[in-house]
């Protein structure tokens, strides 16, 4: 195996990584009604669409100088009216995962302490012990982040060996499509990636080719798990009844929670705990760490003593009100993040970057990096629009 090829799997396994997530929780609550063949069907048509978009970004980046970001991409191609509406939808959607992760978090908490303690301290517990990671720097990040995802990995692991031999086939034959797009909005959050694509480009040189292979063959690790995911969680939990999934949807709880009822002192519900504990963590460091880097550039705050404090503040303070008003609002934060802020910031955005870099400002299309054109491009944002569309009507008709 030569270096650039081993470089391209590992730019493979970032995209992978940053796509997978506490979002994974969310997806069989969400897609439960719909029912397994229908929500494999929208997992698809998500895959495809986030490799499109990682693709048309790719293209961009190829236009851009080194190390340019989103923000300084739609600064350029869209102006100042696109460098701000960048900046607000950045914020909108790393605020709205943070509040996701904090709730869930503080859920997973105070499900530690057998419900002895209230909401609002699970949360502050929560922040605080792994705020401080964040506090410490990247590296100290690096360093926690990667014991979480051994057991991120180990524990899936155990789930899903433990989980097949419990499956029962009658809980995957409901099919229900209209209520399949309605979990697009969560889907959205748990396929994107798209933001590391910058960093991607510089790490592998700005060679196509191996940049290609790591969008599109790390895109498929979040669908295939995700399928996997959705069929042992749907096959081992009845969508309706007491402690379904339905019932989990409508109190803003994780897929986890059903198991403690279903399966009280099996080691499925415990492994099942640690993967939940393990992929908000992860998701948790890595969107607040983000946000850290983001909010001290674009606020021109250094990251030292009592001003790196005031960041900190400024991150976790806001969600952890927010999360303590809202209990359970897990899922329609992560709503508000994939089908507002994912789709605007992440899907249509580089689709518009694209047409005006191509048919506005003259780009060659020879580092063209989607096939189709105007029609493709045309494509991709109506399927945005109608997200959008999804994401609206669930807010005020549903």
């Amino acid at each position: 195996m030569n270096f650039s090829f081993r470089k391209a799997i590992g730019g493979a396994l970032l995209v992978g990584g940053t796509a997978i997530g506490a979002g994974m929780l969310a997806l069989p609550v969400v897609t439960a009604m719909g029912g397994f063949l229908p929500a494999t069907v929208i997992y698809l048509i998500c895959w495809l669409f986030s490799a499109c978009t990682g693709l048309l970004l790719l293209e961009v980046c190829i236009w851009m100088p080194n190390n340019a970001n989103i923000i300084s991409m739609a600064h350029h191609l869209l102006g100042p009216v696109g460098k701000m509406a960048a900046w607000i939808l950045y914020i909108f959607l790393f605020y709205c995962l943070t509040i996701a992760y904090v709730d869930g978090g503080g859920g997973f908490v105070v499900s530690l302490f057998g419900g002895k303690i209230p909401h609002f301290l699970g949360l502050l517990i929560f922040s605080a012990i792994f705020g401080i990671f964040v506090y410490m720097g990247t590296k100290m990040v690096d360093r926690v982040n990667f014991i979480l995802m051994i057991g991120l990995a180990l524990s899936f692991f155990v789930f899903v060996v433990l989980g097949f031999t419990n499956v029962k086939l009658s809980y995957l034959t409901q099919m229900h499509w209209m209520p399949a797009f309605l979990a697009l909005p969560v889907m959205f959050t748990s396929f994107s990636y798209q933001g590391i694509v910058p960093s991607l480009t510089t790490y592998l040189g700005r060679h196509p080719k191996m940049i290609r292979f790591a969008i599109l063959v790390g895109t498929s690790l979040p669908f295939l798990g995700y399928i996997l995911w959705e069929y042992l969680i749907l096959g081992l939990i009845p969508v309706e009844g007491p402690h379904g999934l339905l019932q989990a949807e409508s109190m803003g709880q994780t897929a986890i929670q059903p198991l403690r009822k279903i399966f009280p002192y099996s080691p499925i519900y415990v492994t099942g705990q640690f993967f939940s504990f393990f992929a908000l963590t992860t998701s948790f460091l890595g969107v607040t760490l983000g946000l850290l880097d983001f909010l001290s550039d674009g606020l021109r705050i250094a990251k030292v003593g009592l001003r790196k404090v005031f960041l900190c503040l400024l991150i976790y303070i806001p969600p952890i009100i927010i999360a303590a008003v809202n209990p359970g609002i897990f899922l329609k934060a992560l709503g508000y993040a994939g089908g507002v802020g994912c789709a605007l910031l992440l899907g249509l955005m580089p689709i518009v970057m694209v047409w005006v870099g191509r048919y506005y400002k003259g780009y060659s299309e020879l580092n063209c990096q989607l096939f189709g054109g105007k029609a493709m491009l045309g494509i991709l944002t109506i399927f945005v629009l109608f997200e959008l569309v999804i994401e609206f009507t669930k807010e005020f008709f549903i």
